[in-house]
């Protein structure tokens, strides 16, 4: 294993541990450990939530999850020699959930959770057809999920780092806020909102203290939203054997990260749309000075994913067009058509005896592949949904005798604010 750098204690808080990290994205956020270009260690992370959800039948906790609280991140991690221009070369040689000798609420983290936020709470990417907060409970043995929940239904995660991703400079954050602001203004009173401006209340901000703690945190930047940096991207092929490259915008790179999954749908489409965990992370770093110019990375990520990936051989799909359930037709819109193309799968699984919501959630944690199948062919763009059938245990696709019923178990906990 390699030298464990970044410990967490599964039984205490994120604020009460050896390092605290942080969760907002500041360049004055100081460095809680230090790397070189070549070194292999090993990174504990806590789940985005910090234990705030819990494994039992209701999803109160997901009503009343903590948004700004989130995301707890490890880190940051200064790299010698990193300067604004580099390329940070980041490998994922391992990743998993927190180690079974753990002990503590999360002991073993043979669970993890997928939840739908209420729309007063942030909502989700089908909020108006799903309102309310729901949590399913995902149980792991080695690298499958099931689920008391969700019945008839298991898969092999692909497990990965929601969140990864290096420091802003002082005028990247400013242009995030800046173009964030104007768009929240453009309808201020939207819920949920347009995006997430700065808030100091819940702030962690590592090691500093005093004024310097208050300043840094009436500018930070909010995790949830993916940018130039990397942050919050949520692709599910981030897995073990993936290499990243960063672009570097300040000196040390300040490397951080967290919000591991076990499993995810492209598009986490519940937003608490992956079976979320805590766990670890052995990481690789190296640098490519002056990469940013040579490559032509001036800003997001590249990356090269891993060859971990289930293998399924069969498929069935389904596409959506850029017409609103009204029949209002819209212009070469993909989220759109996606949002269709993921209503059409979850009517179709209400015919085998799931729940609407049970549909939702298998969309959201089950390793589906979402795709922009035409985006040229105005004025309808079309994405499609490809759900493997290996993960149901009954046949899923139409034949002549009609949809296997499924017993649909004790169902989804809902819990309405």
């Amino acid at each position: 294993m390699p030298e464990l750098v970044y410990p967490l204690d599964s039984t205490r808080k994120f604020t009460d541990q050896q390092y605290v990290g942080h969760n907002r994205w500041h360049p004055d956020v100081p460095a809680n450990v230090t790397v070189s270009p070549g070194d292999v260690f090993r990174v504990d992370c806590r789940e985005w939530f910090d234990g705030a959800i819990v494994n039992d039948d209701s999803a109160d906790d997901i009503l009343n999850a903590p948004l700004s609280t989130v995301h707890v991140l490890s880190g940051p991690f200064a790299v010698e020699g990193a300067e604004p221009g580099d390329l940070l070369i980041v490998d994922i040689l391992d990743v998993g959930p927190i180690p079974q000798e753990d002990s503590g609420p999360l002991a073993g983290q043979g669970w993890g959770y997928t939840g739908v936020f209420a729309k007063s709470n942030g909502g989700g990417f089908l909020t108006d057809w799903f309102p309310d907060a729901y949590k399913v409970i995902w149980d792991f043995q080695g690298q499958t999920a099931t689920s008391r929940h969700v019945p008839g239904v298991s898969f092999t995660g692909i497990i990965h780092p929601g969140l990864m991703g290096t420091a802003p400079s002082a005028d990247l954050l400013a242009k995030w806020t800046a173009r964030e602001t104007a768009l929240i203004a453009t309808d201020p009173n939207r819920v949920p909102p347009l995006a997430l401006p700065p808030l100091p209340d819940d702030a962690i901000l590592g090691t500093l203290s005093g004024d310097e703690f208050n300043r840094v945190a009436g500018e930070a930047a909010r995790t949830a939203p993916p940018r130039e940096n990397g942050g919050n991207q949520d692709i599910k092929n981030f897995t073990k054997g993936t290499r990243v490259f960063y672009p570097v915008f300040v000196p040390g790179a300040k490397l951080s990260m967290g919000d591991l999954h076990f499993s995810q749908g492209d598009g986490e489409i519940t937003f608490c749309g992956a079976i979320e965990m805590g766990g670890f992370l052995d990481l690789h770093v190296d640098l490519i000075k002056g990469g940013m110019d040579t490559y032509g990375v001036s800003e997001n990520a590249i990356f090269m994913p891993g060859n971990v990936d289930p293998q399924y051989s069969q498929w069935l799909a389904f596409s959506g067009t850029s017409v609103t359930v009204d029949g209002e037709q819209k212009y070469l819109d993909s989220h759109l058509s996606y949002q269709r193309a993921c209503l059409h799968a979850i009517d179709y699984l209400t015919k085998f005896g799931y729940s609407d919501i049970q549909a939702y959630m298998i969309l959201g944690a089950a390793p589906i592949e979402g795709r922009l199948s035409g985006v040229v062919d105005i004025p309808n763009s079309c994405s499609t949904v490809y759900i493997p059938t290996a993960i149901f245990d009954f046949p899923v696709a139409p034949s002549a005798d009609g949809p296997h019923q499924v017993d649909p178990g004790m169902g989804v906990p809902m819990s309405r604010g």
